[in-house]
């Protein structure tokens, strides 16, 4: 595959930032770094266009029983050229480029021999909402259009290898919760069954820009509808029959992953992988089961200082149905959404040394999945700035969305939170992709908590019901190592992980169920945020203590972010190395 010029550019650059003590070693190493990237790219097309990568605009992801396979000895081969390099010779900042790039491989392969992919159906993803897939993409050009037309002609292809895909793990055991796979069948409907001009895939060529001109917009739009009415709508309905007469037939009425084959010891390994720690999933759920304690106090003393009559079940009813804590349509939502962000933006210096700068905008969630999804999301930037970060929130039943709650999901999904943490990242150039782009959630997630906290120093959580908000959403983080542990390891139903969290936190019944179901599909990840929050809290408490009057939060924040996301145990020594240089 002809790969362009920008990335090998890009990783040309990278050798730049060591290039002074550079060997033969660290050579060899960022050419391996640069080939497994370009190997990502081909191997996830959405995604390379995504980054603005040109070459697989009219392709998908090869999902072929015998594509996986084949990434499985890609990354032994990777592995074994890792352990031919002479780690002694590297420098400093590849010796630490080295343990991440080989540890992710390793983990790679340990979650590839669990097979997970045999349960190619996802709620919130996945073939049924192919056509979100342009919430990533830049549609601005003819030739933008011109190649998601050219894409969406191959659909059928994928969506013929993700029935091939269930059929073989329905044979080898791998079937799917009914609960999930009901959302999933709701959302194969509105392909199957929606008319030509009412598609989804239909949307973005009703919202074409001006620049491009009137004639080509209507060509355009004829295409698309032809495209739509001859292969879209027709493998949708190859996909709808085979969910009525094989899928959910098959699917089971438990949730948890440990019933599938060697269910408990796949979450082991993930629980493991998403925390980069080596607690057991009884360790986490008891830090779960310790942190709704904790909080639960100071949610009390909140309670009694508004002197509200009645128990702490009382006031979470109170919270969900009194119509002041609501807004009653969907553009108030929004534009109180937009008012936040705003707010918050001109105090960040107070706090932060470096900002990002790509800028973020705000989106509503897409009206296909907004009712199987939960309250927001963050969508990252494209590494070479020609596509912003996005903060999509969800204005589906505006009436079941507290005000309360507004400033700090604002703080963890945008700014200080995801946005200035994953940006930053995106924008060190002198760092190899896969740092860039890193997924280590703990990190991530983690920051994205930690902010939430930060906002009492940002001027927020000005009155007890916004206070009450952020405690509601640390007991939410909290309330996940239970449910989440609860659900995958001891065994439990639905319905207990859906009362557990309605009897602790003060979310809504709509996004609680919403909550749980994204758990049940997505075992091992909502373990993440809070380990890695309390992490980063203990970290900065540790320096506050051994710094003193020398301790600075914006120099904190800049060492601790310069590195992009990282395992808490290099986080820690990042840490550990500030306090040393600055005592």
């Amino acid at each position: 595959m002809k790969t362009s010029k920008k990335y090998l550019v890009l990783f040309l650059s990278s050798i730049i930032f060591n290039s002074v003590l550079a060997n033969d070693e660290d050579d060899l190493l960022l050419s391996i770094f640069n080939e497994d990237w370009i190997y990502l790219l081909e191997q996830n097309p959405v995604y390379a266009t995504s980054l603005g990568e040109k070459g697989f605009e009219s392709k998908w992801k090869n999902l072929s029983l015998e594509s996986f396979e084949q990434r499985e000895q890609h990354t032994v081969q990777v592995i074994n050229r890792l352990n031919r390099i002479k780690t002694e010779e590297l420098s400093e900042d590849n010796k630490l480029n080295f343990r991440l790039f080989k540890q992710k491989k390793i983990e790679e392969l340990a979650i590839k021999k669990f097979d997970h992919h045999l349960l190619p159906f996802n709620h919130r993803g996945g073939i049924q909402l192919a056509h979100e897939s342009t919430e990533s993409l830049k549609l601005s050009s003819l030739k933008d259009y011109r190649d998601w037309l050219e894409r969406i002609k191959n659909l059928d292809i994928n969506i013929e290898q993700t029935i091939i895909l269930a059929r073989q793990g329905m044979k080898e055991g791998f079937v799917a919760p009914r609960v999930l796979m009901e959302r999933v069948y709701r959302q194969i409907q509105i392909q199957s069954k929606s008319s030509v001009d009412k598609h989804p895939f239909l949307k973005v060529f009703k919202e074409m820009p001006n620049s491009i001109a009137q004639q080509e917009r209507e060509q355009l739009m004829n295409e698309a509808q032809q495209i739509i009415l001859n292969k879209i709508i027709p493998a949708y309905k190859k996909l709808d029959t085979f969910f009525v007469d094989e899928y959910l037939p098959s699917a089971r009425s438990t949730v948890g992953i440990y019933d599938t084959p060697n269910g408990k010891d796949y979450y082991e390994l993930i629980a493991n992988i998403f925390t980069t720690t080596n607690m057991t999933p009884e360790q986490i759920h008891n830090l779960g089961l310790n942190e709704v304690k904790r909080i639960r106090k100071e949610m009390m003393s909140i309670i009694e200082d508004l002197n509200f009559d009645g128990n702490f079940q009382d006031f979470l009813s109170f919270l969900r149905t009194d119509d002041s804590f609501y807004y009653q349509s969907p553009d108030e939502l929004f534009r109180d959404y937009l008012a936040i962000a705003k707010r918050i933006d001109p105090e960040l210096t107070k706090l932060f040394k470096t900002l990002p700068r790509t800028p973020y905008g705000l989106r509503p969630i897409p009206i296909e999945s907004a009712p199987d999804t939960t309250t927001a999301y963050y969508m990252p930037p494209s590494p070479d700035g020609t596509r912003p970060g996005y903060y999509y929130v969800n204005l589906y039943k505006p009436e079941t969305r507290p005000k309360f709650e507004m400033e700090v999901l604002t703080v963890h999904e945008a700014m200080p939170g995801h946005h200035l943490q994953i940006s930053l990242a995106l924008e060190k150039e002198d760092l190899p992709m896969f740092r860039r782009t890193s997924p280590y959630t703990v990190f991530v997630e983690g920051w994205g908590l930690y902010s939430e906290v930060l906002g009492y120093e940002l001027g927020l959580y000005k009155d007890p019901y916004s206070r009450f908000g952020q405690l509601t959403y640390d007991m939410w983080r909290a309330v996940r190592l239970v449910v989440d542990t609860g659900i995958h390891f001891f065994e439990w139903d639905r319905q207990r992980a859906i009362d557990f969290f309605m009897q602790n936190a003060g979310k809504s019944k709509l996004d609680i169920i919403n909550e749980i179901d994204r758990y049940i599909n997505w075992p091992g990840q909502a373990l993440a945020y809070k380990v890695g929050q309390l992490k980063l809290l203990e970290l900065r408490a540790r320096a506050e203590e051994t710094l003193g009057n020398k301790f600075n939060i914006r120099e904190f924040h800049d060492a601790l972010l310069k590195e992009g996301a990282l395992p808490l145990n290099e986080v820690e020594t990042i840490v550990n190395n500030y306090i040393n240089q600055n005592q």
